[in-house]
């Protein structure tokens, strides 16, 4: 720890300030903002740079660099554009990059889970932030938001929690991972502890078990319970972001009655013409890494507006570097996209580490899947999930010692791709990062792998 204040104090003391960049939310602000513009006064036709910069009194450079979020600006300038679009700027709305807010990053843990809102370090994924927050909006909108562990889907869900929040509409997130074995017993105590969790989170009062009758069974009770109760004492819109909705793929029992009522919520309020069910709004997020049969009409996994979270682009992984304040960031950013294919997460984690000078980026090439290596408990997880499903490892050997993409069963290959470890394209695979090349091509050969 010592060292690593040495190396925050040496940053502050070398590092000039950087500015600020545009946040998601300031962003969508200015883009409606835009819009709005030039509906009134430009007979909807979207302004031209040069347009902009007359109106706001910048040059259409300073324009462009505020919209593409990756190289900062001073707060001044900000205060302008917005102040000309008749918006106050507001904290929310930009990410300072201050060389003071770096260094204090710095002092933190590498990441793990969620960003906080307000860290510098999130990735806009222009324009799904866009799409998710105009879709939320919409009656009976119904979001799922799937993408690999780590891969960005909580930080996504409560940034758009928080964006709903400054409307003042009610929205509560439930992480299904916080139901233990007792409450997954069975669909009953389940279904009981899924409407009393969410109605605590509302802050009001508890009325399950007015509504709970066992002749008419648990799915129905749980629907009378919300249609009856729940929405109408809201009476207003209400976003319910569940988590981790595949922590329910291992209790098919549970996830096969549970997610038939959901896709049934969802039909209520798209073609029931239900104003009670329109109310309710859904963020789903889950990963996907078991497989689940569901009938397809039941299912609600085939509904509303599906938002899949992919690997960093290269151009975004040079936006985070810049952000970390690592140069020469071309040549930074492109050695970590081949080495680790965008894995948002292993990203992070290796310019966290390049960062407090724990490692080099030449050495982290090296050693990449050294066992005490910084990736080293990732790749042990990634491994140790494989190994309970035999048939996944026989696929990925064979596609470690091919040198061209081979046919993959689909079945196997959306496994695979749900748990990040290869790419797909007409359905052939390859694997995802020279990361997973190295290390998967070692350990499956110095393991004992049963043949498919």
């Amino acid at each position: 720890m010592v060292q690593q204040l040495e190396v925050v104090q040496q940053l502050q003391s070398q590092r000039r300030k950087r500015g600020v960049i545009l946040s998601p939310r300031g962003w969508q602000r200015l883009q409606a903002a835009e819009q709005r513009l030039a509906e009134q006064t430009n007979s909807g036709k979207p302004y031209t740079l040069e347009q902009l910069g007359e109106l706001i009194d910048l040059s259409p450079n300073t324009i462009t660099k505020v919209r593409r979020k990756r190289l900062a600006v001073d707060r001044q300038t900000l205060e302008l554009y917005f102040n000309a679009l008749q918006l106050s700027l507001n904290a929310s709305d930009y990410i300072s990059l201050d060389s003071d807010a770096i260094a204090q990053s710095l002092l933190r843990k590498p990441l793990q889970g969620q960003l906080s809102l307000d860290s510098s370090l999130y990735i806009d994924r222009s324009p799904i932030e866009q799409q998710v927050c105009e879709e939320i909006l919409q009656p009976g909108a119904f979001i799922r938001i799937r993408a690999p562990h780590q891969f960005g889907k909580t930080s996504l869900m409560t940034r758009t929690l928080a964006w709903v929040r400054d409307k003042e509409l009610p929205g509560t997130i439930l992480s299904l991972h916080l139901a233990d074995s007792m409450v997954l017993a069975n669909l009953d105590r389940f279904l009981r502890w899924f409407c009393a969790v969410i109605t605590q989170n509302l802050q009001i009062s508890n009325r399950v078990d007015d509504y709970w009758d066992t002749i008419f069974g648990s799915s129905y009770n749980c629907t009378r319970y919300f249609e009856s109760y729940l929405l109408p004492e809201i009476n207003a819109p209400l976003i319910l972001a569940l988590d981790g909705a595949d922590v329910l793929f291992h209790y098919p029992e549970i996830a096969s009655d549970f997610f038939g009522m959901l896709r049934a919520w969802y039909e209520k309020a798209r073609y029931g013409n239900s104003n009670i069910w329109q109310q309710l709004r859904l963020i789903v997020v889950y990963s996907n890494e078991i497989y689940l049969p569901l009938d397809f009409n039941q299912s609600p996994f085939n509904v509303g507006l599906s938002v899949e979270l992919s690997a960093f682009t290269q151009e975004q992984v040079l936006d985070l570097v810049h952000r970390y304040g690592i140069g020469p960031a071309e040549i930074y950013a492109e050695q970590l996209t081949q080495l680790l294919g965008g894995n948002p997460y292993l990203t992070q984690l290796a310019l966290y580490h390049i960062s407090t000078k724990e490692i080099a980026l030449e050495q982290l090439s090296q050693q990449a899947i050294a066992s005490d290596g910084i990736f080293s408990a990732h790749l042990r997880q990634q491994f140790a999930q494989l190994q309970l499903y035999p048939e996944l490892l026989g696929v990925l050997k064979k596609m470690t010692q091919s040198l061209e993409p081979i046919d993959l069963d689909p079945l196997f290959a959306f496994r695979l791709q749900s748990m990040g470890l290869i790419r797909v394209e007409n359905f052939q695979g390859t694997i995802s990062c020279k990361l997973y090349q190295q290390y998967f091509e070692r350990a499956l050969r110095l393991s004992v792998t049963p043949s498919t």
